[in-house]
């Protein structure tokens, strides 16, 4: 099995991109608008649909609200036979550390993935960057 792991920062307090995090339907606008366009909720999964046209199903695993931590796994997906990822967020200096894991077959896989949870990562930090900016305003 090969596993992603991306860390990055977010210009917002743990709290504000937790209760975005958190929000399992509202990828699209208030977590990576652009990276996702739409997010549906179907009872314990939520349907995705990226900028890029590809749609996914999101079996939501745990919403930890102790830990700011939330996992899921793609079902169903034709390239995949296995995946589950989780994004965990931790007080930072200046904002809030984000850590996101990813496992996934077959192991060529990864890198699509790994493309998928940069554009992600870039999509959350120009999200919240944007947000900082209107509040100073």
């Amino acid at each position: 099995m090969a596993t992603v792991v991306h860390e990055f920062h977010l210009d917002a307090s743990p709290d504000e991109v937790w209760d975005a995090v958190r929000d399992v339907g509202a990828l699209h606008t208030r977590l990576v608008p652009d990276f996702v366009i739409d997010t549906v909720v179907e009872g314990d999964a939520r349907r995705v649909t990226f900028a890029s046209g590809l749609v996914a199903r999101e079996r939501i695993v745990d919403i930890d609200d102790a830990r700011r931590r939330i996992a899921w796994s793609v079902v169903g997906a034709d390239r995949l036979e296995h995946h589950n990822a989780s994004l965990q967020l931790f007080a930072a200096a200046a904002g809030t550390r984000a850590v996101w894991i990813a496992d996934v077959l077959p192991h060529a896989a990864a890198p699509a993935i790994e493309a998928m949870v940069r554009q992600a990562a870039a999509a959350m930090q120009r999200h919240f960057a944007a947000a900082a900016r209107d509040k100073r305003r």
